[in-house]
């Protein structure tokens, strides 16, 4: 990977140089890096804000609230896998739009799931369908998306959340029934 960036870059300072646009290019690099530097502040903090919010739900209760509502949904889903809490908590996560901070969670209930299936070299049916669910999730509310919006200028961040709504529910049925799919595929050959 490390020579592919390299490659590009020397190839875009290349051509730079024979269009005659190296001094635009070195400062839309300089540029770049440094509203990358912002943007990335900006996330650290929201990160940091929802990881809290995680620990407060956590003790207060309002985790486990939010376990018993969603049990049903991930029994059904799930209905081999005895532990289901990380899995759970990792779609809460992913349904208020906390991405990484989400990651904990789900590393968590993928170490569950291979200790279920023997730790063997190939994925259970759980193990796919969650790694499916956790990279397709359904998002209700977006916040790093709204976040990072924000901290670029944005009028509106608010404004996409029906968008984000329609498009993570079509990917996640997309990539469920994918998933269905091919292991019915699989289990027939």
């Amino acid at each position: 990977m490390n020579y592919i960036w390299s490659g590009l870059l020397i190839i875009s300072f290349v051509f730079a140089a024979l269009g005659g646009n190296l001094q635009e290019t070195l400062t839309a690099g300089l540029s770049g890096a440094a509203s990358s530097i912002e943007v990335l502040l900006s996330f650290a903090g929201i990160m940091c804000f929802w990881s809290g919010i995680l620990k407060i739900a956590h003790k207060s209760g309002a985790a486990q609230f939010c376990e018993k509502l969603l049990s049903p949904a991930v029994r059904r889903l799930f209905p081999r896998v005895k532990n289901r809490k990380s899995i759970t908590m990792n779609i809460i996560a992913n349904l208020l739009g906390m991405g990484n901070a989400a990651t904990p969670a789900g590393v968590a209930a993928m170490c569950e799931l291979d200790r279920e299936n023997g730790q063997k070299p190939t994925p259970s049916h759980e193990m796919s369908r969650f790694a499916v669910l956790n990279t397709a999730s359904l998002q209700l509310f977006p916040t790093t998306i709204i976040g990072i919006l924000a901290s670029c200028g944005s009028k509106d961040p608010f404004s996409i959340i029906p968008l984000i709504w329609i498009s993570s529910a079509i990917s996640l049925t997309a990539a469920l029934l994918a998933e269905w799919l091919l292991w019915k595929r699989g289990d027939s050959k």
